[in-house]
């Protein structure tokens, strides 16, 4: 059972001047695109939602999500469990929390290996690994040191569960996860290495937030006219007029920097990873 915690700081998102300049030409450069491949698009009854996904953090669960979406399974099925400051759950046929789909299983990815070219990005060091950023996902992890000492010349890695991560859902074993999925908006360190990370907001956290909430007394179902999925695909199976162009501003960054400098003093003593939210721009 998942257990509510407090949200996190979102930061706001910078907004670029659209006058050409140099200067403009070298803040465009502070942007990477999320390639269609790896962004998923939700149509919700209350609005868009987009996903970026991360095969290399937890390919059998981004496989799963993918083929499911391009089935069109995930169309009509309703955010049966929502709580406030915490998650909201969907992606079951059956609007339980008990369903699945006719695919089998899939087991549990906890960890992942990170190498060199990972792109990530030190914020702290906790004293139990370094945390930082690995295109805008949090991450817990080993020192790049210890990659000289390792056969694939790669060190462990772990999602951290903060505000817009989206985490596949599962029964009580480890290895029970199926076609159910959630939206995180709070952070929740209890679910750390318990379930497994899949991917990232970078658009639509807003959205999720104003889903209707469950009740309380029934830990978040939502029994009378929850809202629902319209449509779930990845950007690639969609018409080229409709798949949106989505930026997101890259860890290393003098801006992504600023960003974090500014949570640190905003926080204080109070800091943690998961008030670095790194902004986005769709198109």
């Amino acid at each position: 059972m998942l257990m509510k915690s407090g949200c996190a700081l979102v930061l706001s998102a910078l907004l670029l001047s659209a006058a050409p300049s140099p200067a403009v030409a070298q803040e465009v450069s502070s942007w990477r695109r999320v390639p269609s491949e790896r962004l998923l698009v939700v149509e919700t009854s209350k609005g868009r939602v987009l996903v970026e996904l991360f095969p290399d953090v937890a390919p059998a669960h981004v496989e799963r999500v993918t083929t499911l979406a391009e089935q069109g399974f995930y169309d009509g099925h309703t955010f049966h469990r929502v709580i406030e400051g915490f998650m909201a759950q969907t992606g079951d046929p059956e609007g339980t929390g008990g369903g699945g789909s006719d695919l089998a299983d899939i087991s549990a990815e906890l960890n992942f290996r990170r190498g060199r070219d990972s792109g990530f990005v030190l914020v702290e060091d906790s004293g139990s690994g370094l945390r930082g950023v690995m295109r805008g996902l949090s991450i817990v992890t080993q020192p790049d040191s210890q990659m000289m000492v390792t056969a694939d010349f790669k060190v462990g890695a772990q999602g951290i569960f903060c505000p817009g991560v989206v985490g596949m859902a599962r029964a009580g074993s480890l290895n029970s996860a199926n076609s159910q999925f959630f939206f995180m908006t709070g952070r929740e360190d209890d679910l750390n290495g318990l379930y497994t990370p899949f991917g990232r907001i970078v658009d639509g956290l807003d959205v999720v937030k104003a889903l209707k909430v469950g009740s309380e007394a029934d830990n978040g179902r939502v029994s009378a006219d929850p809202d629902t999925l319209v449509r779930v695909r990845l950007a690639t199976a969609l018409p080229e007029g409709e798949r949106p162009t989505v930026q997101v501003l890259r860890d290393g960054s003098p801006e992504a920097a600023a960003l974090v400098a500014e949570a640190r003093a905003a926080r204080g003593a109070n800091f943690n990873i998961c008030d670095v939210q790194l902004p986005s721009r769709v198109q």
